[in-house]
């Protein structure tokens, strides 16, 4: 089956909730909608040229001086055994390897600078690199919250409606992966109804499993039964987002998983998630130079197994609350390291996945958004390409948000403008604009006027900016009571994107065979 095949046979957009519930009322800024950002402004440089000398220099001596530690997976110790690290067997199951300065560079010179993964419906494909962004859900939360029913676990369920909340939303191009963990299903079984899940409710581009190599194996065989093992073999369609074991390890499970995806050529993610204090160093300086130490060598596995394979450079940089040994998320410290990764990034010439709309928040409250603004600018300004937990994040990434997922969204589509930058032309001038009435007389009736207001300003779906006197005669409603409604009317909208249905039941089948093959496994 080719991609073309699979994909939604639409004369209207399907699955995306119609649309008042795509962007809050009909034709509201329709001029930004995109499959991904194109940069309009510049990236931020931080960092002089001598600061990230030293930070790399350093980055080189913990590869070359300490090491990563490999667990359980000898394959992959031998792929670097050949390409000219030093390995000191530390157990029978554990292996310390070295890499002189440069070695890894140079493995990493046949990763891609900027790739394509496909969607099932082409149009939805999204570019990942260069000066292409690309937001997704939020990730791995055992947790879900809503005003109505509070905190609890995660269904599957609930997987689906943030999947249907994601198709829902121009302001999102890819549907993520593990936005919650759906706690009724096994745990070597759900990711079968995960995968399902995404194919079958969005029509975008998706993150498959990596909780265990032959998770990560069944994520891979469904996209053969969707876009057709001819295609997926000279295409990326599925990506893992893998994080290290830090400090320097690297697990068998991880590295096994890289394998898997890079051998069948799909993408990967490569995230060290330090908390700095705990796993890395308390300076941000420090904990950049292990993130990119982490980083490059498990990118460079892909290229040992498969080179050209897609990978993308990552860093999650989280603070710490030194009183009470609490994870902080969405402080300034770790968004300056994230401005710092994307420079470390260009001069390696790879995609970066950083930052996202982070909060250590309980509640989708001015704490969740001032906390989500920090962390997000810090993605937008520092040139990441991949942008996951861009919706839903709370409770320091315990928990998904219904309320957060929407409010999230709306400031998605405000950073849609932002990135744009600002066009320079005789029509944006606007000097006709003064011209028509001359001083002293409003301009709401000129040409000019009326020519751009439709696309001169974003129009949120969730700001209220009336008068207090009208906000307080409706009820005073907050932004999180107007997120919920958001969300709940989104849901009674949405309709599911066309899938062939002989790929829906070979999926099906698929799955079906494959839990029956194994009992349930609970932990």
């Amino acid at each position: 089956m080719t991609e073309a095949a699979v994909a939604a046979p639409t004369s209207r957009r399907r699955g995306r909730g119609g649309d008042g519930a795509r962007s809050g009322t009909p034709g509201q800024n329709p001029h930004l909608e995109v499959p991904f950002i194109t940069r309009g402004i510049p990236t931020y440089d931080l960092l002089g040229e001598d600061s990230l000398v030293r930070i790399e220099a350093t980055a080189d001596r913990i590869m070359a001086e300490i090491g990563i530690e490999f667990r359980e997976d000898p394959a992959t110790v031998d792929l670097f055994r050949a390409a000219g690290g030093t390995v000191t067997n530390l157990t029978a199951e554990s292996w310390n390897i070295r890499f002189e300065p440069g070695m890894i560079r140079e493995i990493l010179r046949s990763a891609p600078a900027r790739f394509t993964q496909h969607a099932r419906n082409p149009a939805r494909s999204v570019e990942i690199g260069g000066d292409a962004v690309v937001f997704a859900p939020s990730y791995g939360s055992p947790f879900v919250m809503d005003l109505d029913r509070g905190r609890r676990y995660g269904t599957i369920e609930d997987f689906r409606n943030f999947i249907k909340l994601g198709q829902s939303s121009p302001w999102l191009h890819h549907s993520g992966g593990t936005i919650c963990e759906p706690t009724d299903i096994p745990v070597n079984k759900r990711h079968l109804d995960m995968v399902l899940s995404h194919i079958r409710y969005s029509d975008r581009a998706f993150l498959g499993s990596i909780t265990a190599p032959d998770r990560a194996e069944d994520s891979i065989e469904m996209c053969r039964i969707l876009f057709g093992a001819e295609f997926v073999d000279r295409n990326c369609v599925i990506m893992g987002n893998f994080n290290t074991t830090s400090p320097l390890v690297l697990d068998g499970v991880t590295s096994r998983g890289i394998r898997a995806y890079a051998g069948a050529g799909q993408g990967s993610i490569h995230l060290p998630f330090l908390l700095g204090g705990a796993v890395s160093p308390l300076t941000i300086a420090g904990s950049v130079a292990q993130c990119l130490a982490e980083s490059m060598v498990s990118c460079a596995l892909t290229q040992l197994v498969r080179p050209g394979a897609p990978a993308i450079l990552a860093s999650f940089l989280s603070s710490m609350s030194l009183r009470s040994g609490s994870p902080t998320f969405g402080t300034p410290e770790p968004a300056l390291g994230s401005l710092v990764m994307g420079q470390l990034a260009r001069r390696l010439n790879m995609p970066l996945r950083c930052a996202g709309n982070f909060s250590t928040s309980k509640l989708p409250d001015a704490q969740a958004m001032q906390q989500s603004m920090m962390s997000m600018m810090s993605a937008v300004q520092c040139g990441a390409n991949y942008v996951l937990h861009s919706a839903g994040f709370l409770d320091g990434l315990l928990s998904m948000s219904y309320e957060k997922f929407v409010l999230d969204t709306d400031l998605c589509g405000a950073l849609h403008s932002y990135l744009n930058g600002v066009a320079v032309t005789e029509d944006t001038l606007g000097f006709e604009a003064l011209a028509e009435k001359g001083p002293g007389e409003h301009l709401f009736g000129t040409a000019h006027t009326l020519r751009h207001y439709k696309t001169a300003y974003y129009d949120s779906a969730l700001d209220d900016n009336q008068p207090w006197e009208t906000w307080d005669e409706q009820g005073g409603i907050d932004a999180a009571t107007r997120a919920n409604a958001r969300w709940k009317a989104t849901l009674a909208a949405y309709e599911a994107p066309a899938l062939d249905p002989g790929i829906d039941a070979a999926l099906q089948d698929f799955v079906d065979r494959k839990k029956a093959s194994a009992t349930d496994a609970w932990y």
